[in-house]
C-alpha cells in the first residue's frame, strides 16, 4: 500500500504566515510523487478560539474565577468581546479594512490593561496610517483576551509559543511527561478536536510533526499522544529545529511512547527512508533517525542514500495551508519585529548553511550551519515565480543564516532581468562587499530590509567571536544600506564570556552613535546563551567560562548553564540596554548620559563622542577594479543634437535626457562619445542577460575613442552614476 503523509506544525509559531518547514518537505515529496497533506494547527486553534462561538465557550468554561481587577473587567465586558471578535479577526486577515476607522475612534473595542501603553501611540505611529494604528489597537485587544486565558483558563497559553517553559532546557523528560499524564487543558481540547477531524479525513499512514521551537514541543507530544491512543496503526515521526539542536543525545525511552521515529537535520532523505521502511519492514535502513529497539533508544544512520542537493529538493508548496486566514498583527513598534508579525511572506532559502561558519557562539558544528550549499540565482527566481503563481503573494523572506553577497547580487540581477515586481528581505553579515552600488541594486530588485549581527559592538569581542567584521566596517555598510533606502536591523548581544562592564557600556555608546547618525533603524539586545554545539559550548575554558555540570541529560541538551570567570552579573544590564534602545529607535534621548539608563553605577564610556561620525567621513576608494561588473538600471534617453562654438571652433554635441522614476535629468557629451554611450548603455542594461566588466567596456571604448579614464571620471558619467550606473 502506498504511504500517505500528513505533515503538521503544532501550536504555536506565527499568526501572520506559516512556518515553512512543512511546505519545504511537501515541495520535495511532490518531486517524488508522494501524496501528502499539510496543516498549521496553530492558526487552526487560534481561529477556533478567537471567534464568536470560541469566546462564548471560553467565558462559560473558565475554570478559575478572575482574581485580578484586569481579568474581572474583561469578564464583565464579555458581551463586548463576543460582539467584536469576528469583525476584528476579519480585519486582521485583511478582509474588513473599513473597520479600521471604527477601531481608531477608540470607543469600539473593549479595553483592559494592555491599552495602558496608549500614551505612546501617537509617538509610535505619528504619521503612520489608520490601518497600522488600528492593527496595533486590535493586537492589544487580542492580548487582553490572552491575559484572561492565561489567568483563568490555561496558564501555558501564548500567541507564538505554548507551554514553552516545558520545552526550554528540558534536560530531563520528567516534567513534560508528567504534564502529558494530566487531563488535556482547554487549549489541548480545541487542538485535539481539530486534529481528530483531520486524521479521520486524511487517513495517513505516516504522521510527521515539525517542531521548530521549544514553544511547539508540548503540543507536538499532545498530538502524537492522541494519535497513538486512537490510531495506533499510524507511524509518527518528529523532525525540525528543536530536535536538530536539542535532542541529539536523546536516551529516554519514554519519548517513544509518543513517537516511532525522531529524525535529525535535513529531512528529505530521512523521510524517504522512513517511507521505504513502512512499505517494506525488512528494509531496515535509516538516515539520522532515533527509534526504539528492545526497549532501548538507538540512533541509526546506516543508509547509503546521500542527502539531496538544494537544486533537487523542489519548490516549497503552500497548498492545503489557509493562506487567506492568517492574521497580521502589530505587537510592538520595533520596525523589524513588525515585519515578522505583519503581512504574509513566502519563505525561501538562498543557500543552505552559512558561508562564513566561524562565529564562536553559533552551532557551527551542526549540518544546518556547517554544510554550505548555495542555490543558483536562475533556479531561485524560477521558484519565486512558481510560489507567486501558487500563493498570489509576491513578498519573500529569505530565511538564510547569512545570505551570501555574491548570490544576492546575482539574484537581484535575475529579478530585474525578468522584470519581477517582488518585495524581499533577509539576514546578512555586515560584509564590506555591500558597497553603496550593490545596495542600490538590491533596492532596485525589491529588497526592503536586512538584519545582521553586530553582536557586541567592541572590536576585541568581535575578534573573539570570530565575526570577521569591525564596528567601523559595520557603520559603513549600514550607511550604504540606509542611503539606498533599505532598512537595517542589528542583532546585539551582551554578556559574552569575559565581557567587562566597560565593554558593555562602550557597546551601548557605539549603538547610540549608530542610531544618532541615522545608519541603524532597528535593533534588539539578546543576552548571550551558551549552546552545546557552538565552539563556546564545546570548549568553554578557551573563552573564560566554566560549565556548571558535565552531565548529559536524557532528553534535551542545548542550553548550557555556565559561570563566567569575571563573575559579572550581566542580567542587571538588561532593562537599561533595552529601554535606551527603545528610545534611540524613536530618534530621541541621544543627549542622555549613559548613566541615566541604569540604577547602579557604571563607568564612563571610553569611546570618543564622534567615533561613528568619523568612521563615516572616510572617502571611498574610487578606483574601479577591471573585473567589476557595470550595470545600467535606467532606460533609453531621448537625444538632441546641437553645435557648440568657442573662439571660432565648433563641436558637434549631444544632449541626452533620461527619465528616472522620480525625475528627469540631462547630460551633454561630444557626439562621438554620446553615440558610443547610448550603444553601451543598451548593452549593459539590467534587462540584458549578459553582464559586462569594466575591462570589457574600456576595451570597447578604446577601439574607436581615446582616454577612457578621462571619460569615465567626467561630469556626464558622474551624473549617470548618481542615477543608476552601478559598479558591482
Amino acid at each position: 500500500m502506498k504511504t500517505k503523509l500528513f505533515l503538521i506544525t503544532p501550536p504555536f509559531t506565527q499568526l501572520n504566515t506559516p512556518y515553512p518547514a512543512t511546505a519545504y518537505i511537501k515541495g520535495f515529496l511532490n518531486t517524488k510523487n508522494i501524496e501528502s497533506v499539510q496543516a498549521d494547527l496553530g492558526i487552526d486553534v487560534i481561529l477556533k478560539l478567537f471567534s464568536k462561538k470560541g469566546l462564548i465557550d471560553l467565558f462559560q468554561s473558565n475554570s478559575q474565577q478572575p482574581t485580578t481587577d484586569n481579568c474581572k473587567r474583561i469578564f464583565a465586558l464579555q458581551d463586548e468581546y463576543i460582539k467584536t471578535i469576528d469583525p476584528v479577526i476579519q480585519f486582521l486577515q485583511g478582509k474588513n479594512p473599513t473597520l479600521a476607522l471604527q477601531i481608531c475612534q477608540e470607543d469600539f473595542l473593549p479595553e483592559a490593561s494592555r491599552f495602558a501603553q496608549l500614551e505612546e501611540l501617537d509617538w509610535a505611529f505619528g504619521t503612520m496610517g489608520t490601518q497600522d494604528k488600528a492593527k496595533h489597537l486590535a493586537t492589544l485587544y487580542l492580548e487582553d483576551i490572552s491575559d484572561f486565558i492565561v489567568e483563568c483558563v490555561d496558564e501555558n497559553f501564548g500567541f507564538s509559543r505554548y507551554a514553552e517553559r516545558l520545552g526550554r532546557s528540558a534536560n530531563s523528560f520528567d516534567e513534560l511527561y508528567e504534564a502529558l499524564q494530566q487531563e488535556p487543558t482547554y487549549i489541548d481540547s480545541i487542538l485535539i478536536s481539530i486534529l481528530k477531524t483531520k486524521i479521520e479525513v486524511i487517513k495517513p499512514s505516516l504522521f510527521l510533526i515539525s517542531v521548530p521551537f521549544p514553544g511547539n514541543l508540548y503540543s507536538a507530544f499532545r498530538c502524537a499522544q492522541w494519535v497513538k491512543e486512537n490510531h495506533p496503526e499510524i507511524k509518527i515521526s518528529m523532525g525540525g529545529g528543536f530536535p536538530n539542536t536539542e535532542l541529539r543525545s536523546l536516551s529516554d525511552a519514554r519519548v517513544f511512547e509518543f513517537f516511532d521515529f525522531i529524525t535529525l537535520d535535513d529531512g528529505e532523505t530521512p523521510i524517504e527512508e522512513l517511507i521505504t521502511n513502512i512499505e517494506n519492514p525488512d528494509y531496515n535502513s535509516y538516515k539520522r533517525t532515533f527509534l526504539l529497539e528492545d526497549g532501548k533508544v538507538v540512533y541509526k544512520n546506516n543508509s547509503t542514500q546521500p542527502d539531496y542537493k538544494q537544486s533537487q529538493v523542489g519548490t516549497p508548496d503552500y497548498s492545503d495551508l489557509l493562506l487567506d486566514k492568517y492574521i497580521s498583527v502589530i505587537e510592538i513598534v520595533n520596525p523589524m519585529h513588525r515585519m515578522w508579525s505583519d503581512g504574509r511572506w513566502n519563505k525561501l532559502t538562498m543557500a543552505h548553511g552559512c558561508y562564513w561558519g566561524k562565529c564562536t557562539f553559533c552551532d557551527i558544528s551542526l549540518d544546518y550551519i556547517k554544510v554550505y550549499e548555495p542555490v543558483a540565482a536562475g533556479l531561485l527566481c524560477d521558484r519565486m515565480e512558481e510560489m507567486i503563481a501558487q500563493t498570489g503573494q509576491n513578498g519573500f523572506h529569505f530565511v538564510d543564516e547569512a545570505a551570501p553577497p555574491a548570490l544576492m547580487r546575482a539574484l537581484a540581477l535575475e529579478i530585474l532581468k525578468r522584470k519581477l515586481a517582488v518585495t524581499w528581505w533577509t539576514n546578512i553579515r555586515f560584509e564590506k562587499s555591500f558597497t553603496g552600488d550593490l545596495c542600490l541594486l538590491l533596492k532596485a530588485s525589491g529588497c526592503i530590509a536586512v538584519s545582521g549581527g553586530l553582536e557586541v559592538a567592541s572590536d576585541r569581542l568581535l575578534k573573539l567571536i570570530d565575526k570577521g567584521v569591525t564596528v567601523e566596517q559595520v557603520a559603513k555598510v549600514t550607511r550604504n544600506f540606509t542611503e539606498a533606502g533599505i532598512m537595517v536591523h542589528a542583532y546585539l548581544m551582551y554578556g559574552y564570556p569575559t565581557q567587562t562592564v566597560q565593554e558593555t557600556v562602550d557597546s551601548l555608546e557605539m549603538v547610540r552613535q549608530l542610531f544618532e547618525e541615522g545608519v541603524l533603524q532597528s535593533g534588539f539586545w539578546h543576552q548571550f546563551a551558551m549552546t552545546a554545539h557552538s565552539p563556546v559550548g564545546m570548549f568553554p575554558e578557551q573563552f573564560g567560562a566554566i560549565k556548571e555540570t558535565e552531565v548529559i541529560g536524557t532528553f534535551a541538551n542545548n542550553d548550557i548553564n555556565y559561570t563566567d570567570k569575571t563573575g559579572i552579573d550581566h542580567d542587571k544590564f538588561s532593562f537599561g540596554l533595552k529601554k535606551s534602545l527603545f528610545n534611540f529607535m524613536h530618534g530621541i534621548c541621544f543627549d542622555y548620559e549613559l548613566q541615566e539608563w541604569f540604577d547602579f553605577k557604571i563607568p564612563k564610556t571610553k569611546i570618543g563622542p564622534d567615533f561613528i561620525f568619523d568612521a563615516l567621513q572616510e572617502e571611498n576608494n574610487f578606483n574601479t577594479k577591471p573585473n567589476a561588473k557595470i550595470v545600467w538600471l535606467g532606460g533609453k534617453p531621448t537625444i538632441e543634437h546641437f553645435t557648440k562654438s568657442k573662439k571660432g571652433n565648433s563641436w558637434e554635441m549631444m544632449a541626452l535626457t533620461f527619465h528616472d522614476k522620480k525625475e528627469s535629468f540631462a547630460i551633454q557629451t561630444a557626439k562621438s562619445e554620446g553615440e558610443w554611450l547610448i550603444e553601451m548603455l543598451q548593452k549593459i542594461s539590467v534587462s540584458n542577460a549578459k553582464t559586462y566588466s569594466f575591462q570589457e567596456i574600456k576595451a570597447d571604448f578604446e577601439t574607436s575613442l581615446e582616454d577612457f579614464e578621462l571619460f569615465w571620471y567626467s561630469k556626464p558619467v558622474n551624473t549617470l552614476r548618481e542615477f543608476g550606473l552601478l559598479v558591482l
